[in-house]
C-alpha cells in the first residue's frame, strides 16, 4: 500500500519517482522468471512422482522405500521453506495493514472522489470472493480425492484437521457473541502467540488490533505519525525480505513436497490441483468480464464489449507480466489517451488500485483456503465462510505489493480454520497460470473502476478536494 502515502499530503497525483516503473518491470521479469522454476519444478516433481508410481506396481518395495525418503528427507526440506512463511505471518500482518491504514489518513478528509473509489474497491473485492467461494462449494475439487486418500493426507498432514472434524459437530453456531470472541479476546498476546510451539495463533484479533493502531495513529501529531510510518515500515521491510528469501527455496521445495505427496497419496492430488486450477481461471474470467462488464453497462454508461477492445492492451501486459505495478504505466496511458478519462481521476484511482483494489487476489485467496480445507476434509459452515470472505479482502489489501506476500497470509488464514497450513504446499507450484490471471483481473478491475469514478464524480471534485488537502 505503499503508494497511498500520496493521500496524506492532501494530493490526487502519482507521485512515485519516474524510476518506480522501470524498477517494478525489472522486478516483475525477476517475478517471472521464479515463478517459471516453480512451475517447471512442480512438472518435474509430478513426473518424478507418477513414475515412481509406475514403478510400484511392478515393485512394491521401490515405492515404499521412496515413501521412508519422502518422509525422512523431502518432507523436512519442504518444512524449511514452509516454516520461513509461517515466521513472518503475524508481523507481516500487523505491519503491513497497520501501515496501510495509517497511509490513508484521515477519510473524512479525502472528499467524495476518494469515499466512491474505496467502495468500489471493497465491493469489487467482496463479489469477487463470493464468487470464488461459490464455484469451490459447486465444482468441490476436493471430491476428486477418495476417501482412502484423504485418510492418507489427514495421517500425513492433518492432526490439526482431524481435531477440527471432530469437535466441528459440537461448535457453537456463529453469532455475534462469537464474533466477539474470535475478534476481541481478553488475552490478545496469548491468542496472537499461540498455545503451542507447533501451531499459528489466531489472525482476527491481531488483524483488528493491526486496523484500530492505524486508525488512532491518523490521530498523531505528524512528526510523530512520521515515526510510526517508518517503524511500520522497516518491519515490513525485513518480513518481506524473509518472505524473498523463503521464495529462493520454493523451485527447490515444491517438486519436493509435490513427490511426496504424490508418492504417498496418490494420482487424485493431481486430478483435484488440475480441477481447482481450471475452476479458479474460469471464475477469475467470469468475474473480469461478466460482473465488470455489469458494471461498465449500467455504472459507466459505456459498451461494455467497445471497453474490452480498448483494454486489450493492457490486459495482455498484465498476464504477461504478473505484475500490476509493471503494467501501471500503460494503464495510466490507456486511461488518459483511449478511455479519455480525466487525469486528476486516473492519476488519484489507478495508482491507488494497484496497490488496493486486488478481487483477483482476494478471490484466489478464498479459493484456496476452501480447496484445501475440502481436501482434508474440513468442512466450514455458511457463516465461517462469510468470515473467510471478509478476511480474504482485508489480507489482499494488506500484503498487495509485496511479491509473495500473500503466501504466509494463506498460511495464517488455513491455521484460522483449523486447517493444516502446510496444505499451501499443494496449491504453490501451480500458482503460475493463476498469478498471471488474477493479475489481469485486478488490472482490468482498476481501469472499470477508474471509468466508472469519472462518470459519476463531478468535475469540479477532485480539484476541490486536492485545494481542502493543502
Amino acid at each position: 500500500m505503499r503508494n497511498a502515502a500520496a493521500l496524506v499530503a492532501g494530493t490526487y497525483r502519482w507521485t512515485t519517482p519516474r524510476a518506480a516503473p522501470s524498477v517494478a518491470a525489472k522486478m516483475a521479469e525477476t517475478s517471472s522468471s521464479l515463478a517459471n522454476r516453480i512451475l517447471l519444478g512442480l512438472v518435474v516433481g509430478a513426473i518424478l512422482g507418477v513414475i515412481t508410481l509406475g514403478i510400484g506396481s511392478f515393485a512394491p518395495g521401490f515405492v515404499a522405500a521412496m515413501r521412508t525418503v519422502s518422509t525422512q528427507v523431502l518432507d523436512p526440506f519442504g518444512q524449511v521453506f514452509l516454516r520461513l512463511l509461517f515466521f513472518v505471518v503475524m508481523p507481516l500482518v500487523f505491519a503491513s495493514l497497520a501501515s496501510g491504514v495509517l497511509q490513508l489518513g484521515r477519510l473524512d478528509r479525502l472528499g467524495p472522489l476518494a469515499g466512491r473509489t474505496f467502495g468500489l474497491f471493497a465491493l469489487n473485492m467482496a463479489i469477487g470472493v463470493a464468487l470464488g467461494l461459490v464455484m469451490m462449494n459447486v465444482l468441490d475439487p476436493g471430491s476428486h480425492l477418495d476417501p482412502a486418500a484423504k485418510a492418507r493426507l489427514m495421517q500425513e498432514f492433518g492432526g490439526a484437521a482431524q481435531k477440527h472434524v471432530e469437535t466441528s459437530t459440537t461448535a457453537p453456531r456463529m453469532s455475534f457473541a462469537l464474533l466477539v470472541e474470535m475478534f476481541m479476546p481478553r488475552n490478545l498476546l496469548g491468542a496472537v502467540v499461540g498455545q503451542t510451539k507447533t501451531s499459528i495463533g489466531d489472525v482476527l484479533p491481531l488483524i483488528l488490533f493491526a486496523l484500530l493502531v492505524g486508525a488512532t495513529g491518523t490521530q498523531l501529531a505528524p512528526e510523530k505519525q512520521r515515526k510510526l510510518q517508518e517503524t511500520l515500515d522497516l518491519v515490513g521491510e525485513l518480513m518481506t525480505r524473509i518472505v524473498n528469501l523463503a521464495l529462493r527455496l520454493a523451485p527447490y521445495a515444491v517438486p519436493a513436497m509435490i513427490y511426496s505427496v504424490i508418492v504417498k497419496i496418490g494420482l487424485d492430488i493431481l486430478i483435484a490441483l488440475g480441477v481447482f486450477v481450471l475452476g479458479c481461471v474460469a471464475v477469475m474470467l467470469v468475474h473480469l468480464f461478466g460482473t465488470m462488464s455489469v458494471w461498465i453497462k449500467y455504472w459507466a454508461k459505456r459498451s461494455p464489449l467497445q471497453v474490452w477492445r480498448d483494454l486489450r492492451p493492457v490486459l495482455i501486459t498484465a498476464f504477461s507480466t504478473s505484475s500490476s505495478n509493471a503494467t501501471l504505466p500503460a494503464a495510466l496511458a490507456c486511461a488518459k489517451d483511449t478511455l479519455k478519462l480525466r487525469p486528476s481521476v486516473a492519476g488519484f484511482v489507478l495508482p491507488l488500485g494497484a496497490t488496493i483494489n486486488m478481487s483477483g487476489t482476494a478471490l484466489y485467496e478464498g479459493c484456496v483456503v476452501l480447496f484445501v480445507a475440502q481436501v482434508f476434509g474440513v468442512d466450514l459452515s455458511a457463516g465461517q465462510q462469510v468470515t473467510l470472505l471478509f478476511l480474504s479482502v482485508l489480507s489482499a489489501v494488506a500484503v498487495a505489493g509485496i511479491p509473495g506476500g500473500s503466501l504466509p497470509l494463506i498460511a495464517g488464514l488455513l491455521a484460522t480454520f483449523g486447517i493444516p497450513p502446510e496444505g499451501i504446499g499443494i496449491v504453490l507450484g501451480a500458482d503460475r497460470i493463476l498469478d498471471m490471471t488474477r493479475t489481469m483481473v485486478n488490472v482490468g478491475a482498476d481501469l472499470v473502476t477508474a471509468t466508472i469514478v469519472d462518470r459519476q464524480t463531478p468535475a469540479e471534485v477532485p480539484e476541490a478536494a486536492t485545494a481542502a488537502g493543502a
